[in-house]
């Protein structure tokens, strides 16, 4: 369930008269995503989203997304472009949120990843780097890897709740976490990435990929970070096995677009650590403090963990095709 804060036509119809689209047509609520109220929209000049910004997001930050969105759809990369309003700003008011439009991108995600929408994300999130390379604004990643010891720290309060879900998980997420920090590679090219690159923030239309959305977790940091992060989320199976022809399709796409360095190719193994972590941590934490009731569905954290296993064992690149 993605609409926390409800929107009665009254208020969206005073919210549209600072903007040039056209009197409202139809709006109706969209049930995915977890951390904001988003809603489709229809006016008399197309079809919009909506997106009421929740507790979750710090509202100083949104002109860094908002700039960063209309920066790389006019650099060509398919993604929302923030509508502004007359006065020339797309951030506003609504119902007590932070709010804006954006324009809507055609298309539906993949329920099951299959190895041709592989190769068409990996040259997209490569144009995403490339994009975003003259976009002076930078903004740190609150959940990059120095937010990952407080954030076990945190979850491992509720020491019982950790073991309740796997015995051990606790001495084993804290072994992994001290290995990747030790051996975390900071000289690697950085950039801005999405962060968040799931298959439900990836748009296919009639077998090509009509666009990417969803850059509330983008931030300033290792490009090749933003690969290990797509590498767990699409080339893993159902059973949790990793599929190294999917992995293989979607860096040799990626690389004919911003060839990737030796070091970081060297840096896969831990980089894939580190962004295995990184979602079993968050749905760790998740999963402890949701309280009974909640909208909001809890993410099985083990998922993570067997992938991070995998990546535990990976001894080189060549684990992941190259």
């Amino acid at each position: 369930m993605a609409v926390y804060t409800e929107v009665s036509d009254d208020a969206l119809r005073a919210f549209l008269a600072d903007f040039d689209i056209g009197d409202l047509v139809a709006f109706r609520g969209i049930a995915e995503g977890v951390e904001n109220s988003n809603y489709s929209l229809r006016t008399e000049s197309g079809d919009f989203i909506l997106t009421l910004y929740e507790k979750r997001v710090d509202p100083a930050e949104l002109p860094w997304f908002l700039g960063l969105m209309e920066h790389l759809a006019r650099r060509g990369l398919t993604c929302p472009l923030p509508v502004k309003g007359r006065d020339g700003a797309a951030l506003r008011m609504l119902c007590g949120r932070h709010a804006a439009i954006t324009t809507f991108l055609p298309g539906v995600w993949p329920r099951r990843v299959q190895q041709f929408h592989c190769a068409p994300l990996g040259a997209a999130l490569a144009a995403l780097h490339s994009a975003g390379a003259d976009y002076a604004p930078t903004r740190a990643n609150a959940l990059g890897p120095s937010g990952w010891p407080p954030l076990l720290a945190r979850c491992l309060a509720d020491a019982d709740a950790v073991e309740a879900l796997q015995p051990g998980l606790a001495a084993e997420l804290q072994t992994a976490l001290g290995g990747i920090m030790a051996a975390w590679p900071e000289a690697l090219p950085r950039g801005h990435i999405h962060a968040d690159l799931f298959q439900d923030n990836v748009f296919f239309l009639d077998g090509h990929l009509s666009g990417l959305i969803d850059f509330y977790f983008a931030a300033t940091d290792i490009l090749a970070y933003d690969i290990a992060i797509c590498l767990n989320a699409w080339c893993f199976e159902p059973d949790l096995s990793f599929n190294v022809t999917k992995a293989r399709a979607m860096l040799r796409a990626y690389a004919e677009t911003r060839p990737l360095s030796q070091a970081e190719c060297d840096a896969l193994p831990v980089l894939c650590q580190g962004a295995a972590i990184r979602f079993a941590l968050t749905r760790l934490y998740d999963w402890i403090n949701t309280p009974p009731g909640a909208l909001v569905t809890r993410k099985d954290p083990l998922e993570y963990v067997r992938r991070l296993r995998f990546h535990l064992t990976a001894r080189d690149a060549a684990a992941y095709g190259l």
